[in-house]
């Protein structure tokens, strides 16, 4: 049994959760987000609070279980408070501006790049050189930090710490060639 799985989530008033046909859904002020639970599973609400309990015995429900759990307070969480990460760009020239709700970015190619935000997620720009992804669905906003981190795969500069990189990561410096 998981030791996760089995903690309690606690949810506040103005968020409304049902399960119906093996479809949980959460309502809360940052909107509205589903899931679908396997039939091992069942989510229970006891004075607030939320109780994911596992109906089976099968080996790979108890593996399930605490991911079960992480998955709908994750759920609770983006529809309560929502989720928001920070990416920064260093170097010169390197910026970020808005351009409607898409972002363009000018990092060394000859011409901008252009981010479009997923469905459900806002971009915004801070400066000119920190970029706010956030979204009531915390793998949406993910996955939209991973597309736009991935960019630095094709535009990174280990010998003078040039890139994209995620708020409070730290890119190794390369050291130059020594002369010997």
């Amino acid at each position: 049994m998981s030791r996760k799985g089995k903690l309690p989530i606690s949810i506040s008033d103005n968020v409304t959760t049902t399960l119906e046909n093996s479809i949980f859904t959460v309502k809360g002020p940052k909107g509205e987000l589903t899931l679908s639970i396997r039939s091992d599973f069942s989510v229970e609400t006891v004075d607030s609070q939320l109780h994911v309990k596992n109906n089976s015995s099968r080996r790979d429900a108890n593996a399930m279980y605490g991911l079960y759990r992480s998955l709908v307070a994750n759920m609770v969480e983006g529809v309560t408070n929502g989720f928001s990460k920070r990416i920064e760009l260093f170097g010169v020239g390197y910026r970020a501006i808005m351009k409607g709700s898409d972002i363009e970015l000018s990092i060394g190619f000859s011409h901008p790049v252009h981010i479009t935000p997923l469905d459900g997620n806002t971009l915004s720009v801070e400066g000119q050189t920190t970029i706010i992804v956030s979204g009531s669905d915390k793998c949406k906003v993910g996955d939209q930090v991973a597309s736009i981190i991935k960019i630095r795969d094709a535009r990174k500069d280990p010998y003078k710490n040039k890139g994209i990189r995620l708020e409070g990561a730290r890119l190794r410096k390369k050291s130059g060639k020594k002369v010997g």
